[in-house]
């Protein structure tokens, strides 16, 4: 099955030459050129999205965390494109939601390996029913969690955030994203309430020695990984 890629830039020489690249049977390529577009072409259900940064109105980045709050654990993966190389934009960019962040100008040999790659790394599934880190395994239809086949003891709430995170293993989240994520749009809900959720999973990860997996980002917020 060929590869559909949605192309959000408005740049129309940069569009035309990404157009050329991926006119093979391969890859199929849809085109937006602000967020309205974008929003329009999503009915597509592309496999990978390639966001321009500097877009008319409404800016890439607004589009990105848009698309994460929406849909957070199933927007495809992002690859930002953008001439804007400092590595603040970078740290921005990604801590938006981006999965890889490639800047202007670049060779499409370059850009066809990074979206290879970042597609061999969601294969696991945007579609699956579970989830699976180590011995933990998570239900989505039964909206359970297991270590080692032992039921773990989850609110709702902390039932969201470890799906997020096992859903996204070693990606960082900073309390305003998670809040956006999680809570959406109820304004009464705080950045410490976050902490205490975030506590709570802990505890109920510990009594499976998984607490350890669930890392603080020192002036990020949070993440799950076994990486040190």
């Amino acid at each position: 099955m060929a590869t559909s890629i949605l192309l959000v830039e408005d740049d129309q020489p940069i569009r035309e030459m990404i157009r050329f690249a991926f006119a093979e049977p391969d890859f199929i390529v849809h085109e937006a050129q602000d967020a309205h577009g974008a929003l329009e072409q999503m009915k597509h259900a592309p496999d990978v999205i390639l966001m321009d940064w500097m877009l008319p109105g409404i800016s890439g980045i607004e589009i990105l965390k848009l698309l994460r709050y929406k849909s957070p654990h199933n927007t495809p993966p992002v690859i930002m494109l953008t001439a804007r190389d400092s590595e603040d934009d970078k740290v921005k960019g990604l801590q938006s939601g981006a999965d890889d962040y490639l800047t202007k100008p670049f060779s499409m040999r370059e850009l066809k390996a990074r979206i290879e790659a970042i597609l061999r790394r969601s294969q696991k599934s945007r579609h699956e029913d579970n989830l699976k880190f180590r011995d933990l395994n998570i239900d989505l239809k039964a909206h359970q969690a297991a270590i080692d086949n032992h039921p773990l003891k989850l609110g709702p709430t902390e039932f969201k955030l470890l799906q997020l995170f096992v859903s996204n293993i070693d990606r960082a989240y900073s309390r305003a994203q998670l809040l956006d994520m999680i809570w959406g749009d109820d304004g009464d809900v705080l950045e410490r309430t976050v902490d205490a959720h975030i506590r709570r999973l802990r505890k109920a990860l510990a009594e499976h020695g998984y607490d350890r997996y669930l890392k603080t980002v020192w002036s990020v917020g949070y993440r799950f990984s076994d990486q040190d």
